[in-house]
Formats: structure tokens, C-alpha cells, sequence
């Protein structure tokens, strides 16, 4: 959940905006849960750390703290997307296609 941009992975696509809120949250996100493993820990336990930064957010831009949960779920979904469709296009490229099913 927490990526950071690095050449396009995934954010060329989106939005100055986009770029900026998913970016902001996700380096507040790597302060407040540190080396948390996001598969062990309950969701209720992240959002609740990321609330604050997602209210200021809102506060900014005029919308709910829930619109903002949702569009940061959505551009973080679109770039996890489109980082997992980079890396399978690199590993055909190396012969890797089915490195998978080894």
C-alpha cells in the first residue's frame, strides 16, 4: 500500500494532484505505522493512524475524510496495478514468463 513514485511506476497516469495527495499519505503512512506488516495488522488499527492526515486532507480540498479514504484507495489499487503489470512485463522480457509456476 505504501509506494513512493520512482521513474513512472504506475503514476504517470494519474494527476498532479493525485500524485501529490497519494504521496503525502503515503509518507505520512511510513512515519505513524513504520515496519508494520500491513498483513497482520487489523485495517481499523491503519486507517485510525492515517486519520489525521486524510482530515487535513479533506479539510483542504472541501470533501469527507471518506471520500478521501476512497480515492486514496482507488489511486493506490491503480498504481499496485499497474507496478504488478510493469514487473510481469519485465520478467517475460528476461524469459521469466512463467516463473510462477516453477
Amino acid at each position: 500500500m505504501f509506494q513512493t513514485p520512482k521513474d513512472s511506476n504506475g503514476y504517470d497516469t494519474l494527476t498532479q494532484e493525485q500524485k501529490d495527495m497519494l504521496t503525502r499519505i503515503n509518507a505520512y503512512a511510513e512515519n505513524v505505522l513504520g515496519e508494520i506488516d500491513p498483513q497482520k495488522t487489523r485495517i481499523s488499527f491503519q486507517l485510525d493512524k492515517l486519520k489525521p492526515v486524510m482530515q487535513e486532507i479533506a479539510s483542504e480540498k472541501g470533501i469527507t475524510v471518506e471520500d478521501v479514504f476512497i480515492e486514496y484507495m482507488d489511486l493506490a489499487s491503480i498504481v499496485s496495478a499497474k507496478q504488478d503489470a510493469k514487473l510481469k512485463e519485465d520478467l517475460d522480457e528476461v524469459g521469466l514468463v512463467n516463473f510462477s509456476e516453477i
